[in-house]
């Protein structure tokens, strides 16, 4: 479980899944990849921005209650407060989006990506650094995020081509 929250455990997945979307989707993918960044910003801020600071709930590591009975692995306790995950809210985001983004192309995509969220979210209560719930509210909370974002992909899709192919030549 330390291995499935470490900070670069998931890069070479997420390098993978990048060159995934080029390979798919072509110039489609520059847009679809801008909007994963603004994505993983949005549902960030949402959990470390305004959550966070709004409920200040101490993490189970925190929690004087609790920390004798928590096995902390790697003396790993994480900030003071917990509620809600951004680990939860960045990558159930980021398989929703997805999902909702390549459901014609990729239709295996939502069994790898939904599965990778639950672990990672998992992984985060198995450490002590949060509660259920902390994991719970990000995914439901991430699910319009999701759409947002892929209504932005599918409504701005064609234009972003078209000037994108339009300053291609121009260049050339």
């Amino acid at each position: 479980m330390w291995f499935a929250s470490g900070k670069y455990t998931w890069l070479p997945f997420y390098v993978a899944l990048i060159i995934l979307l080029a390979l798919k989707y072509k110039k489609d993918a520059i847009l679809m990849i801008l909007l994963i960044a603004l994505l993983i910003t949005m549902s960030d801020q949402l959990a470390s921005g305004i959550f966070k600071p709004l409920f200040e709930r101490l993490r189970p590591s925190h929690n004087p209650e609790l920390e004798d009975q928590l096995h902390i692995v790697n003396n790993y306790r994480g900030g003071k407060f917990g509620f809600i995950s951004s680990h939860a809210a960045n990558v159930f985001a980021l398989a929703f989006y997805l999902t909702i983004v390549a459901k014609h192309s990729l239709k295996w995509l939502p069994f790898i990506l939904i599965p990778w969220a639950i672990f990672v979210s998992v992984s985060r209560v198995y450490l002590g650094v949060h509660y259920p719930t902390d994991i719970l509210v990000p995914a439901i909370l991430s699910i319009p995020i999701a759409f947002m974002a892929a209504h932005l992909y599918k409504k701005y899709n064609p234009k972003f081509i078209k000037l994108f192919n339009h300053d291609v030549s121009k260049n050339n």
